[in-house]
């Protein structure tokens, strides 16, 4: 870090820093990458996806072949990736992925594409599941137009909701659900005479057991649910242990007060002392310095908001219900824009106010190669991080047992435009070294008066702000991020905020490409490339620029800097 009126300066040690990068992409390599060696939770499927397309074919003939339905071609329909988390975390958790992979995914899979067709008639639409891989149709159900099962089923309370759906039912006796139910059966390739009924005389819904197909404490079961004397719903699945369930539950609900109140609620105040010290230091500071980031912030979170326009939808939003969650959605990204800005300006003037240069300006010299370097080392840093991350995920798998599940809401498959996921990476490399390092270090500093605290409360908070991640236990990720928090820590007071900033989005965006390769598709492929290589090109753009606008910077030294000896004294 620069002493402030000083020449920019960027003292890196290139061959050391190269030879720990090198160590860290074999290490996420052969941990995180190989499927020989990967832990199960990170695998990847080798089988094609189908495209959507395929998928709305499938379940277009299946509605109207099998299910003797109309489809309205003037509706849309709405094709989601679906997840049974719940299954993939039980399986996942016991080490059971792996075997049930190769004995029953290719009949009960875990992850499906979701068709919503509207429909002509009674029927106001009909949801069928598709296989990813083979386009077989596994489940579908069908709501009439006024249907009064979702109502039933969002009754909180178990007995009146039990109570409700025998009224939705239609009165219809256990007798009378299986002769509806087993001619479905004999369709969906099913012999009645191997199942169990599963389903009590009092209860409601019908449900068969097949003893034969278990894995674990797991069991197959055929889920049928019926309304005003039809069937609504069939659903063939693996049962998931009531004693998991219950632990998902209780650490949601930790992870969820973890997250309102160590993050969301000392972020909040972080956000109102970055106002204050705003103020304060703003005769060291430039209340214009922190508008383009925070513009380009608002801009990118908007956008990702809209690309995950099929998860709105295939949660039945529409019409004024959409627009309303987009509308608090534009509201809170606008105030994270906030959040950001502030801190920024903020930031800058408490370490202005010391007299160092944490986040150097365009018109200081050598600026140009100053941000070139940073990049550079960013892309060395992001590269050890990605060594440290595997080794944490393999020393927190032998110790105590984390395990993963997967978040339907976050697929790049949900999304309108899925080769554009990782400019998320620019939104969390930006405002969190912002927030948490270049305001929150100083600011902790004046607080704690000693470094090292300074660096991890922020980290804490950061880090705690990660714990609904579908990641158990929910320290699991508060353990990861704060020991790759402290780093960044490291890489900011060692060489400022831009070099920590491009070592985030690095860390970010090669990870996120991984997502679009796992999608298979040329168009994917290409845009995780250009993910990867993109902040590489941004201080390539921004040092040739600078070059052209300042030539005399052309004409000085390479910059190699020393940080400034006082540190944060």
């Amino acid at each position: 870090m620069n002493p402030v009126g000083q020449p920019l300066q960027l003292k890196v040690n290139y061959k050391r820093l190269g030879v720990f990068a090198v160590i860290g992409l074999v290490l996420f390599v052969l941990f995180q990458i190989l499927p020989s060696t990967a832990s199960e939770t990170l695998e990847q499927q080798n089988t094609k996806v189908i495209s959507k397309e395929q998928a709305l074919s499938a379940a277009e003939t299946f509605a109207q072949d099998t299910l003797h339905l109309q489809i309205d071609k003037n509706k849309d329909a709405v094709i989601t990736y679906q997840s049974s988390s719940d299954l993939f975390g039980y399986l996942s958790r016991e080490k059971l992925l792996e075997k049930y992979n190769k004995t029953y995914e290719k009949n009960y899979p875990y992850d499906v594409f979701r068709v919503r067709l509207a429909t002509q008639g009674e029927n106001s639409s009909a949801s069928v599941d598709v296989h990813m891989n083979s386009s077989k149709v596994v489940a579908f159900s069908v709501t009439p137009r006024y249907s009064k099962y979702a109502a039933a089923m969002a009754e909180p309370n178990k007995e009146l909701r039990e109570s409700k759906l025998k009224i939705v039912e239609g009165d219809l006796s256990l007798q009378d659900k299986q002769q509806l139910a087993e001619p479905w059966l004999q369709q969906m390739g099913y012999n009645a005479g191997k199942l169990e009924v599963s389903t009590g005389r009092s209860g409601t819904g019908l449900v068969y057991t097949d003893p034969a197909q278990s894995i674990g404490s797991s069991m197959l079961q055929i889920k049928f649910t019926f309304e005003d004397g039809a069937i609504h719903s069939f659903q063939p699945a693996f049962s998931v242990p009531e004693s998991h369930m219950a632990y998902v539950s209780q650490q949601t609900s930790l992870a969820k007060w973890l997250t309102m109140l160590g993050y969301g609620l000392l972020t909040f105040v972080l956000g109102v002392l970055a106002i204050v010290y705003s103020a304060l230091t703003r005769h060291h500071t430039s209340f214009k310095r922190g508008i383009f980031l925070s513009v380009f912030y608002f801009a990118v979170a908007t956008f990702s908001s809209y690309n995950l326009l099929p998860v709105y939808k295939a949660e039945g939003l529409s019409g004024f219900g959409l627009s309303l969650a987009l509308v608090f959605q534009t509201f809170f990204n606008m105030v994270m824009a906030a959040l950001l800005y502030f801190s920024l300006v903020g930031g800058d003037g408490l370490w202005r106010k010391r007299g160092l240069n944490a986040w150097a300006r365009a018109k200081e010299p050598g600026y140009g190669s100053y941000v070139l370097h940073s990049m550079f080392t960013g892309y060395l840093w992001a590269f050890i991080l990605m060594g440290v991350q595997s080794v944490i995920y393999i020393v927190l798998d032998k110790s105590i047992h984390s395990w993963s599940t997967t978040d339907a809401t976050q697929s790049p498959y949900n999304m309108l435009y899925p080769w554009l996921l990782p400019i998320m990476a620019w939104m969390a490399g930006i405002s969190e070294e912002a927030v948490y390092r270049l305001f929150g270090i100083p600011m902790m500093k004046k607080l704690v008066k000693n470094t090292f605290l300074a660096c991890l409360i922020p980290t804490l908070i950061w880090a705690f702000g990660h714990t609904l991640y579908p990641i158990f236990p929910v320290y699991t990720r508060p353990i990861e991020l704060t020991v790759i928090g402290l780093l960044f820590s490291f890489i900011f007071l060692k060489h400022g905020y831009i070099a920590a900033m491009f070592s985030h989005v690095v860390f970010d965006s090669v990870l996120m490409s991984f997502s679009l390769f796992a999608l298979g598709d040329v168009p994917d492929i290409l845009a995780g490339i250009v993910t990867i290589v993109m902040p590489a090109i941004v201080g390539y753009v921004v040092y040739l620029y600078n070059r052209k606008k300042y030539p005399t910077e052309t004409k000085k030294e390479p910059y190699v800097m020393t940080p400034h000896p006082e540190g944060l004294q």
